[in-house]
């Protein structure tokens, strides 16, 4: 069973600020309660900086080192390898891709929030490596959504969010300052004019299913990263998004057409060992009938890989 966010706020109300309506157990937050009735705003004040007391005191990462580690698999798409602390990135259209920046700082330690996306999976995140224990979601800032961002800055190490449509420049230089300041980590869904690093899927195939039939089962991506972290440079790799057993790693070269690894040609298919060639349309032909034999090589293959 997977665990509840360990903050979640209401949507918020023109002239009042966010209120925190469900804690998961042992953070020691109230709030309203279920219903998400409002309450005054000296409250609601309170109730953040109950939060906030309380994540310094739980929040094992510090930034001493000014340096948050990332998954290793992201780490050569990365400025100086890793996520830093008073930067912002950006992540263009997925959100495993935005999980799998926030696992690695969340392993460690660190509180992550999630600002104005609604459709940001709770259960997704957890399967990525995300401590739910140590999420706040606002899936609904309303037009709010400068000051919830801001208030979470003073919160949490990692925030995540999607920019409202018409953000000006003044708003934007605003809020990267304040990173800055309180020396969190932003990440963008979406493009951010400010960004050390912008990352974005330009390749994608799925593996696992047969001729119109069968489970997805893991995903082989190709990752770009372009910004001033890079001075101009772009930087891309070939990684596994996630790999069958819900892993991020790379794509290892000298697995060549064997296993799970392999690439298909032009048409953008998988060559596996249980699949024997790739069909016209880039799917998998499903040959296990009669291939004992190479089904048991592709399971040996993915147990050592």
């Amino acid at each position: 069973m997977v665990s509840e966010p360990a903050v979640l706020l209401a949507e918020a109300t023109p002239g009042r600020a966010p209120v925190a309506v469900s804690a998961a157990p042992g953070t020691g937050v109230s709030g309203t309660g279920a219903s998400g009735t409002a309450v005054s705003g000296t409250a609601a004040s309170g109730t953040v900086r109950e939060l906030q007391e309380r994540i310094k005191q739980m929040q094992s990462t510090k930034l001493s080192t000014r340096s948050l580690q990332t998954v290793p698999a992201l780490a050569p798409l990365l400025p100086g390898g890793a996520l830093q602390a008073g930067a912002s990135y950006s992540v263009e259209g997925s959100h495993a891709l935005l999980m799998a920046l926030m696992a690695g700082p969340s392993a460690a330690g660190a509180w992550c929030a999630v600002v104005g996306i609604p459709d940001f999976g709770a259960e997704a995140a957890a399967r990525a490596g995300v401590e739910l224990e140590r999420l706040v979601l606002v899936p609904h800032p309303g037009d709010q959504w400068l000051a919830v961002a801001s208030a979470v800055i003073d919160v949490v190490t990692v925030v995540v969010t999607a920019t409202p449509p018409r953000l000006s420049d003044a708003v934007a230089a605003r809020l990267a300052a304040r990173i800055r300041q309180r020396e969190a980590t932003l990440i963008v869904l979406g493009p951010w004019a400010a960004s050390e690093a912008t990352l974005r899927i330009t390749e994608s195939t799925w593996g696992g299913l047969g001729q119109g039939h069968g489970h997805l089962a893991s995903r082989q991506v190709v990752v770009s990263s372009a910004g001033k972290g890079f001075s101009g440079q772009k930087r891309q790799a070939r990684l596994w998004l996630p790999d069958a057993r819900e892993q991020v790693r790379p794509v290892n070269p000298g697995f060549g057409a064997g296993a799970d690894a392999g690439w298909a040609g032009a048409d953008g298919g998988w060559a596996g060992a249980d699949a024997g060639r790739a069909g016209a349309d880039g799917g998998w032909v499903d040959a296990n009938a009669g291939r004992a034999d190479e089904w048991a090589a592709f399971e040996r293959e993915k147990l050592a890989g």
